[in-house]
């Protein structure tokens, strides 16, 4: 199959923001593909990548200047082979190594290739498809029930596996996936919930509250002596964190799968930032930064699998095998209660809380409410230094927002994230007729702005990141509404920022 064929398929889902249509457009994608090549292509519609870090880093993918090929000619394989490539480069020289791998793939790509290409190796597919339809996808193509697919995807881990069995085995061959100990799951997510009352009253009042740490998500794997370690993203950190691994062989147990978090303290017991704690996953050795885990959720213990057994059952589950390991949880609470356990969790140092149903079973992905997270909200008034233009439903309409905090000092505006979330229709529309009015340059897919405009933006925190000059990223950042009444004077400078980062040692 020719990488064109995917990359049409991703246009169209792109280009419509029909969820049938974007189920049908790859399901007739996945029918035509080879057996050996369907695992490749249902994880770059996912945009994933089999081979996991490649080691293609955003700037250097995004300064690259090669000339576009004329015909498409690049295979799946030859992609896949490339990619491959690129992730064993390693040692003395792997930069230019690595370079000269992207220059020949690329200068093999068309432009929409190239585009296609460069999304998916920085994470930026947003076809409005990803994961969730890609499941549903698989079940069109291969005739087998969604709910199957979810199943099996959730006990295999990974989309692709899931793909080839249902073309191999269908139904029957989905439904042998088992939990198998040592290897991982899919994790459960949680939603936003607007605010402590509601998520209590969305429950009737029979929730566990929890904690919401701002750690790493662990999924740790015990088998007798056998512990295996994965993250969020079930990438395996077992021989990264051995403090971890002796932990988990000191439990009172056979076999256990937890779920969990964990985090790096400081001296006075508070979390450090999000950052030192992931740096510890590509370390080889635990060296000075130990961690420590939070366990709130248990999925099997001692041959006895609990995927579908209600949280209140899981809960003691965990208390049995994990007693001072897991976060501790407010069983029904009132809502007075309840609303002191929340500001005790941020006065902690912590992102939030937790507000779970008792009665709902374990499952992946953000389907349904069964879990609801709770945080504060910042906002800030930042600057808008440009925007994109739209995919999908928003082509046409000027969409993404670069945003930009106030130079104290008084330079330009230095930017510290992007967001196309929470405009509406009615401010797509309203963008794309007065940004041109404040027009400085544009590129093939950005009008860059002046910086005349501020607009409010809500965000759940700021990391600090070496994407963008200010050294910090913001967080799950949407757009609340314009502020015409303010200059950009009256802007929040980088300073204000930077203070929203977790506190440090």
């Amino acid at each position: 199959m020719l990488l064109s064929d995917v990359v049409e398929a991703s246009r169209n889902a792109r280009e419509t923001s029909s969820r049938k249509n974007k189920i049908n457009s790859f399901a007739g994608l996945l029918k035509l593909t080879a057996p050996d090549e369907l695992a490749q292509v249902v994880a770059w519609l996912s945009g994933e990548l089999p081979q996991g870090r490649i080691g293609t880093g955003w700037r250097t993918l995004t300064t690259m200047e090669v000339p576009p090929a004329t015909a498409a000619r690049l295979t799946v394989a030859e992609v896949d082979d490339a990619f491959t490539a690129l992730a064993e480069v390693s040692g003395t020289g792997s930069t230019a190594r690595r370079r000269d791998l992207l220059t020949a793939l690329f200068v093999a790509a068309t432009p929409a290739e190239h585009d296609f290409l460069l999304r998916l190796l920085t994470g930026e597919m947003r076809q409005g498809a990803l994961t969730a339809i890609v499941a549903e996808a698989v079940a069109a193509a291969f005739d087998v029930p969604i709910a199957a697919v979810r199943r099996a995807h959730m006990l295999s881990g990974r989309l692709p596996v899931t793909a080839l069995a249902a073309r191999s085995g269908g139904v029957e061959a989905l439904a042998a996936f088992r939990l198998e100990v040592g290897r991982p799951i899919q994790p459960m997510l949680a939603s936003p919930g607007a605010s402590l009352e509601e998520a209590l009253g969305e429950f009737d009042g029979e929730a566990s509250v929890e904690v919401k740490m701002d750690g790493a998500r662990i999924q740790v794997h015990r088998d007798g002596d056998e512990v295996r370690i994965f993250t969020r993203t079930l990438r395996d950190i077992t021989g990264s964190v051995p403090e971890l691994v002796s932990l988990a062989r000191r439990l009172d147990c056979v076999s256990v799968v937890l779920d969990g978090e964990t985090l790096a303290l400081n001296d006075s017991g508070r979390p450090r930032p999000f950052q030192e704690t992931m740096s510890r996953f590509g370390a080889a050795t635990a060296q000075e930064l130990l961690l420590h885990p939070y366990f709130f959720d248990c999925l099997h213990l001692d041959g006895v699998d609990l995927l579908d057994a209600p949280l209140r059952e899981r809960r003691a589950a965990l208390a049995r095998v994990a007693p001072g390991l897991s976060i501790p949880a407010l069983v029904a609470p009132d809502a007075e209660t309840a609303a002191e356990y929340f500001d005790g969790a941020l006065a902690a140092g912590h992102e939030g809380i937790m507000v779970k149903d008792l009665d709902a079973p374990y499952a992946a992905g953000r389907r349904g409410r069964s879990w609801l997270k709770i945080k504060p909200t910042h906002t800030l008034d930042l600057v808008v230094l440009g925007a994109e233009w739209g995919y999908g439903r928003r082509t046409g309409y000027l969409s993404n927002l670069h945003l930009g905090a106030r130079d104290p000092e008084g330079g330009d505006p230095i930017m510290v994230g992007k967001t196309f979330k929470g405009l509406t229709d009615a401010l797509l529309q309203w963008q794309t007729a007065e940004f041109p009015r404040h027009e400085r340059s544009r590129d093939g897919n950005t009008v860059y702005l002046f910086p005349e405009l501020v607009v409010e933006i809500a965000l759940d925190g700021v990391q600090t990141s070496p994407r963008y000059d200010g050294g910090v990223a913001l967080r799950f950042a949407r757009v609340v509404r314009y502020r015409p009444d303010k200059e950009p004077a009256d802007a929040d400078t980088i300073d204000t920022v930077r203070a929203l980062l977790p506190p440090q040692k």
